[in-house]
């Protein structure tokens, strides 16, 4: 009798057959948990940037009395300061109806955009009242 060392060809095809199928499995959970922390980085990046917003607007109306017209809160948004937030680099622009601000984020590194472009923006109404 001899005596072969090895693997047999039934155990390298299941271990083959559950390779498969942990990968089938595996494979699609880790893009839906890429996608979904790609997603909310760039919400909170949005968040952060109004954020940074809504305080300029608070610091405004506290030091001048008055509400700041859009367009020059958004100038004054555009600093150095204001502009990065983590990967990400934020936009401001006074909203169409000039009751608010546009923020936009752009520049993160490959592959760590939102796919859909409306995840890219917010636009939010800024009220004194």
């Amino acid at each position: 009798m001899r005596n072969e060392k090895g693997f047999t060809l039934i155990e390298i095809i299941s271990v083959l057959v559950i390779l498969g199928i942990l990968a089938a499995v595996a494979i699609p959970k880790y893009i839906d948990l890429s996608d979904d922390a790609r997603n909310k980085a760039a919400q909170a990046a949005l968040a952060a940037g109004a954020s940074n917003a809504t305080m300029l607007f608070s610091q405004s109306i506290l030091s001048t009395g008055s509400v700041p017209a859009m367009s020059s809160l958004a100038t004054s948004l555009s600093t150095a300061s204001y502009q990065t937030v983590g990967d990400y680099t934020v936009s401001y622009a006074a909203s169409a109806d000039a009751k608010g601000i546009t923020v936009t984020i752009t520049g993160a590194p490959s592959g760590n955009m939102p796919a859909n472009a409306s995840d890219r923006t917010k636009t939010f109404t800024l009220n004194p009242s």
